[in-house]
């Protein structure tokens, strides 16, 4: 069971609505997991049309994969680690994590799917299996993957006790001259429900440790420690301090010259999660993994070094 959490702006809604919107899903996938008894309000089954009310609590048990939304497909994935409990991979620019409205095929898991078969936790559902944590579909880099459920259980909840190490390289907007810790609570923004923002209303903390690397005209190349992994947590940070990142077309601007010159040849923002460090499910020992910067950020920062 996965518990999800009502807040303020939550109230009303019907529970097909909010289980779509919270979740990922189709709407249609919502309902047929109320319809099954899958999904629960305080403890019973409702009605897809039930309003959700300030003190429910709202848990969605997934059935087991099967024939489902997510089909294997033949797509290349680049796998850096694997034993018999996780798979580390190294996501490419682009790819979407796992199936959800408007992205039913070329995904992490349909690639996932056909490479490894069944070999994957259970407990994400049908439509994201051994899925653990999800990064951004732009952004390139680390994910760690449950290959069965005692490992995706642990991982969940090393993620959940902040004690997964996960380290990204940005190219920021503007000059930062300092080291910083941007401490600044995370919440959906009420003005855009498909974006998040810095509020106190119905937010969680969220902490981003941010170490300039280099400087250039007009950007900065830094490396982003996550303490909190809040949906679009660096990308949110760093907008809020006046430094969206190189082409954030959603918490940035796309008018900016150097974004203009830089989107041309170039889909979403510079981001790469270029380390990951986790206790092994089985083992406990500690590992860490690293993966290059792709081309693409290598290319950008070699025009930015030739602007100086």
């Amino acid at each position: 069971m996965i518990d999800i959490e009502v807040f303020e702006d939550d109230i009303g809604k019907r529970l097909d609505v909010f289980l779509s919107e919270r979740e990922e899903v189709t709407r249609a996938f919502a309902q047929k997991l109320i319809e099954d008894g899958n999904v629960l309000v305080c403890g019973a089954a409702k009605s897809k049309n039930y309003k959700i009310r300030k003190a429910d609590t709202v848990s969605v048990d997934y059935p087991p994969p099967q024939s489902c939304e997510a089909e294997p497909e033949d797509i290349p994935v680049d796998i850096i680690y694997e034993d018999e409990d996780i798979i580390v991979v190294n996501k490419a620019r682009g790819m979407v994590v796992h199936p959800a409205a408007g992205n039913y095929s070329g995904t992490l898991v349909n690639a996932l799917m056909f490479h490894r078969g069944s070999a994957l936790s259970d407990i994400g559902g049908v439509i994201r299996p051994g899925i653990v944590h999800r990064i951004d579909k732009d952004t390139s880099g680390l994910l760690v993957v449950a290959k069965n459920n005692d490992a995706h259980l642990s991982l969940s909840a090393q993620i959940k006790e902040h004690k997964v190490s996960r380290i990204y390289h940005a190219i920021a907007l503007g000059r930062i001259d300092e080291n910083m810790t941007l401490d600044f609570p995370i919440g959906r923004s009420t003005a855009d429900r498909k974006k998040m923002a810095v509020t106190e209303k119905n937010s969680k903390n969220a902490v981003t440790h941010v170490e300039v690397m280099e400087n250039f005209a007009g950007a900065t190349y830094v490396k982003c420690i996550l303490e909190t992994g809040r949906t679009h947590q660096i990308r949110v940070h760093l907008s809020h301090i006046g430094h969206p990142l190189l082409g954030d077309e959603v918490y940035g601007s796309a008018k900016m010259p150097l974004n203009r010159e830089y989107m041309r040849d170039n889909p979403g923002q510079c981001l790469h999660a270029a380390e990951l460090e986790l206790t092994h499910p089985r083992t406990g020992e500690i590992m860490h993994f690293s993966c290059p910067l792709p081309e693409y950020f290598t290319t950008v920062l070699q025009k930015l070094r030739q602007r100086n």
